[in-house]
């Protein structure tokens, strides 16, 4: 991209190259297959304090053909999804609608649809659309953008609430993607984002989280930049500092007036330099700092004798395991409670992927947690490994054994 994917401002800084890596969630069926590699480089711009990767590979290829992930197999997640939605429906009855856009498997949207509210749901990976479906859910296997915002319009539909979790920096066409959450919000209607925050990302050095499914990493400055290009306020700021290395929910309307915790939110920012390329230009040799001491920490403990395995077939563990050249010869398998990611291979560095019961039969002195996120959760199912002796290398934002 010659330009800035939310404002079209061509002034882009490059602050961090990753090289060339494969698709993070195009996990191999065969280790011999072979796989595209796409550079990863992130840049700033300065006109609307954006972050974005440069390469655009298509979004069919992203998130149909090689996109197995569903959010129902994380507690906390499901959790932190029970509690938004019961706050969701709060006022809103069966003349009501909840649209939540990249909806995965239902994971949220049924707990609406439960409280008698209808909904419906638009992802276009085939196999969530079916989980969703299978839950009570309908779901539209779709992209997302203006043009289905204006055929559901169209159809007399116009949605209360818009839910999108996890799918706005998932989108290349931002504007596009913004001009259909107006269109399809009733008058009177809100939509709640969620995404990683940009600044918890280089301020915890989550470079992992960096991969060509994340088109854009955003922060409320370039949030309410873009909102406001289509008509749109924001008006709320929640920050969960712990779900996904420290993530937004940012609300956006029409007409509601602004809150404290909005107008504190990007006063915080710009104190901390978020909109500015100062804040960026460091990151690339923090990152460099960990990459060194991670691959030194898991060569020593190979040197002596170690056996290493990994937790987490996630997009973020292909980015760590590649950036850092870990390949079978110093990280042996990977497990993942997903069973539609097992009997997988990791892509670039060809893992084998099996369940986590393999921790437990295989006994590797030690686990690198990819699914870093998940750390608490994750370890406290783990309680038979770590209780034989078991120990979890977790790589950001300092490399540690636990």
């Amino acid at each position: 991209m010659p330009s800035c994917r939310s404002c079209g401002g061509g002034r882009l800084e490059v602050f961090l190259s990753l090289g060339d890596l494969p698709l993070a969630d195009a996990l191999l069926r065969d280790p011999g297959e072979p796989e595209a590699r796409f550079p990863l480089d992130v840049a700033f711009c300065p006109d609307c304090a954006l972050v974005q990767i440069l390469e655009e590979v298509p979004p069919q290829r992203l998130f149909v053909d090689n996109y197995l992930y569903f959010s129902s197999f994380s507690d906390a997640l499901l959790e932190h999804a029970r509690v938004h939605a019961e706050g969701l429906v709060e006022g809103l009855g069966p003349e009501s609608l909840v649209v939540e856009v990249g909806s995965n498997d239902g994971y949220l949207l049924r707990h609406v649809a439960a409280a008698g509210v209808p909904v419906l749901g638009i992802d276009p990976a085939p196999d969530q659309a079916d989980a969703a479906a299978a839950a009570g859910v309908p779901t539209l296997r779709e992209f997302f953008g203006l043009d289905l915002a204006r055929r559901l319009r169209a159809e007399g539909r116009r949605a209360d609430v818009i839910v999108a979790n996890n799918v706005m920096a998932h989108t290349p066409d931002l504007n596009g993607f913004v001009a259909g959450l107006a269109e399809l919000m009733a008058d009177d209607g809100v939509a709640t984002i969620e995404n990683p925050s940009v600044e918890e990302l280089v301020e915890r050095c989550e470079f992992d989280t960096i991969y060509h499914e994340h088109f854009s990493y955003l922060s409320s400055t370039s949030v309410a930049a873009l909102m406001e290009r289509h008509g749109l306020t924001l008006f709320r700021v929640e920050a969960f500092p712990d779900l996904h290395g420290g993530t937004r929910r940012w609300w956006v309307s029409r007409s509601r007036p602004v809150e404290e915790s909005a107008r504190d939110a990007l006063a915080h920012e710009a104190e901390a330099g978020v909109g500015s390329a100062g804040f960026y230009r460091s990151f690339a040799g923090r990152v460099e700092a960990v990459r060194r001491e991670l691959i030194g920490l898991v060569g020593g403990l190979r040197a002596e004798g170690a056996r290493i395995a990994a937790y987490g077939a996630a997009a973020k563990g292909a980015t760590l395991l590649n950036s850092c050249g870990l390949g079978t010869d110093m990280v042996e398998f990977v497990v993942d409670r997903n069973p539609h990611k097992q009997g997988r291979f990791m892509p670039g560095t060809h893992q084998p992927i099996g369940p986590p019961e393999a921790l437990v039969e295989q006994r590797p002195d030690a686990v690198l947690l990819l699914a870093w996120n998940f750390a608490g959760e994750i370890m406290a199912q783990q309680r038979a490994y770590r209780d034989a002796g078991g120990r979890f290398l977790v790589p950001v934002p300092q490399p540690t054994l636990v």
